[in-house]
């Protein structure tokens, strides 16, 4: 190995060496920048799809700035001149194109220590390599050797649902032994993995809901990412950042999937479920994508659409987003400044060559020549710079803001953060640190702002102005609310804003008859309950209360659903219908009951789902002779498990 990379340095020359190191230098701030930008971009996302397109767009941009760097190095190079030997006093020189040697000292560690870092950098680039090309062998070698053709009716389950995906690639499905959970493996004819642990633990309706969230990784191409991912590991595999958006990635990838899976097969309860499972048995290798990989509770929240309140949340991370992409800047500056030094260096070692006789400086105490004063009126100039900011540090420090770090400093300028801005949140009672200013400039939270919100009767702290304006939570927004009915505080305000909860929603569901406070308004719009499943439910003689209709709308009582048990002769009330659903208590159940012979009231039918009395139990007890069989019988039958056969025993 060294031998080998002893000769590939070789073949390259020192500005191609030289190049590349400040590459994978120059890398360190700009993938800290980027992934900065994708964490404040994502922040501002709500679906996890345009998450997902948001985070991979950063990764390709990562991907392309290490050769973009080295193409504009090389240039400047080209540009500059070339590389002496290091001098006799062991400094480097460089040669420019007009003759003039010149010497830089900050080239004289790249000089020495870019070579091997170039060398290290391949050494972890083939490390990584061969771990990625291990790991694909790996899966085929088990693939060939632990894996058979799934059963006829599986077979059937997954033909079905492939077709209603609009999926019309050829896709093989497997069972297997030597994973844990249903997964995905290849790229132009993809595997689906069954492990048998899925095919015993799980009901026919989660195997069709972990079958649809693997089909949707093959309709979304998401293999192809993946194995692109995992290329940028290898190349930029010193970097955290890009270690922490692959995961991101991975992340929303799994979120979009879940939500195709549930669009599918319409069960977020049971899809839940088979989540929780899995969960158990986890253990899937890295390079295939499996149904249980990713954070089970974030998952399963998304799945039954629990979504999470997290508003002041989301600002904090905008704020500490803008901090890391100020500090990055400023180090990719400094960085800069180093690999390529100021022109003053170059001009002054113009000057120097042009003016070889020492005698031609004016000697103490002469009269200046109109030269000489105009370098020292440009050298005056040149000081302006620092005296601003000297006096921007004065003029902060006298608006109460002492003691801030360079990055702090750095961070309140670029956001244009004015000691004038300052001292006009002061006047209006608001006194933000440094991090909470830039924060709050970030989202254009201004005085006037401050003074509408006052006006109409809130007085939010600094977190909850960055949280409202995030959110475009403005006076007219409150004041519209209040109209309704809906008087709250910020919190409430923003949660609101956040499920798109407007003054005309909950007009019309007062219309409904239904009597809201903020925390059940928020509630039913996470729900999507409408003033239209409301009207449909009224129709049907079905009248709920507010936690009710929260209720029945997550257990998916649909009006649908409420139409064909009324055409069975049945009228539940609401927490029947609750229970029924609960229970999976289908029209298809009912009818059967009822075929069967047995009349029974909606408490008795969901007695009998939940102890499993179903029409099969009921013509196998008739075949054994048995006679005037009730209900009660029935379940104590089933409970004592006098029918089942020695092998159940």
């Amino acid at each position: 190995m060294n031998a080998m990379l002893t000769s590939l340095t070789t073949a390259l020359s020192s500005n191609v060496m030289h190049s590349m190191g400040w590459a994978l230098l120059h890398f360190l701030w700009q993938g800290t920048a980027l992934a900065a930008l994708a964490a404040a971009a994502m922040a501002l996302c709500r679906q996890a799809q345009a998450r997902y397109a948001v985070a991979v767009g950063a990764l390709v941009l990562m991907l392309l700035a290490p050769p973009l760097t080295f193409l504009v190095d090389a240039q400047s190079h080209s540009d500059a001149g070339t590389p002496l030997a290091a001098s006799p006093h062991g400094k480097a020189t460089w040669q420019r194109a007009d003759g003039v040697t010149t010497v830089h000292p900050s080239h004289v560690a790249s000089v020495d220590a870019l070579p091997w870092l170039v060398e290290a950098w391949l050494v972890g680039v083939a490390f990584f390599s061969l771990r990625f090309a291990g790991g694909f062998l790996w899966l085929e070698r088990e693939r060939r050797r632990q894996s058979a053709t799934v059963n006829d009716r599986l077979l059937e389950i997954c033909y079905t649902l492939r077709d209603r995906m609009g999926i019309r690639r050829a896709i093989q499905f497997c069972e297997c032994k030597w994973m844990q959970a249903p997964a995905v493996v290849g790229w132009f004819r993809p595997i689906v993995f069954l492990p048998a642990t899925a095919l015993t633990g799980l009901t026919e309706q989660q195997i069709q809901s972990v079958i649809a969230h693997e089909l949707a990784h093959i309709r979304r191409f998401d293999a192809f990412v993946n194995v692109f991912q995992v290329c940028v590991e290898s190349l930029l595999f010193y970097h955290p950042a890009v270690w922490w958006l692959n995961k991101r990635i991975r992340t929303e990838r799994e979120h979009c999937c879940d939500e195709l899976a549930v669009a599918f097969c319409g069960s977020p309860v049971e899809y839940a479920r088979a989540l929780t499972l899995m969960e158990e048995w986890r253990s899937a290798p890295t390079f295939s994508m499996a149904a249980n990989r990713g954070p089970l509770t974030d998952r399963i929240i998304r799945v039954l659409g629990l979504k999470p309140l997290g508003a002041a949340t989301r600002g904090l991370g905008l704020a500490g987003s803008v901090l890391c992409l100020a500090a990055a800047l400023a180090a990719g500056q400094a960085l800069i400044g180093l690999a390529h030094p100021s022109s003053t260096h170059a001009g002054s070692a113009s000057q120097a060559a042009a003016s070889p006789n020492p005698s031609a400086s004016p000697a103490a105490g002469a009269k200046p020549s109109p030269a000489h004063a105009q370098s020292g009126s440009s050298r005056a100039s040149d000081s302006s710079p620092s005296s601003s900011a000297s006096s921007y540090v004065d003029a902060m420090k006298a608006a109460g803001l002492g003691d801030l770090t360079v990055d702090q400093l750095i961070a309140l300028k670029i956001q244009d953060v004015t000691p004038e801005y300052v001292r006009e949140l002061q006047q209006l009672g608001v006194h933000p640190n440094a991090d909470k200013l830039v924060a709050m400039r970030i989202q254009d939270v201004t005085p006037a702002y401050i003074r509408e919100l006052r006006e109409a009767g809130l007085n939010p702290d600094e977190d909850q102005l960055i949280s409202m304006k995030i959110q475009d939570v403005d006076a007219a927004y409150y004041r519209g609310l209040k109209d309704v009915g809906i008087d709250c505080d910020v919190n409430h305000l923003v949660s609101m804003k956040i499920q798109d909860v407007t003054p005309e929603y909950v007009r019309a569901l007062r219309a409904t008859g239904l009597t809201v406070t903020a925390d059940q308004v928020v509630s039913l719009r996470i729900q999507d309950v409408t003033p239209a499943y409301l009207k449909e439910m009224h129709d049907q003689g079905i009248d709920p209360k507010t936690d009710e209709a929260i209720s029945m709308r997550i257990q998916d009582v649909t009006p649908e659903y409420v139409r064909e048990i009324h055409a069975l002769s049945l009228k539940p009330s609401v927490s029947e219908l609750i229970s029924m659903r609960i229970q999976d208590v289908t029209p298809d159940y009912i009818k059967a009951l009822q075929s069967a012979g047995f009349k029974l009231s909606v408490n008795e039918i969901v007695s009998a789902k939940i102890q499993d009395v179903t029409p099969e139990f009921i013509e196998q007890a008739r075949k054994h002779g048995f006679k005037d069989l009730t209900l009660q019988k029935l379940i104590q039958l089933r409970q004592l498990g006098i029918l089942d056969s020695k092998t159940d025993l």
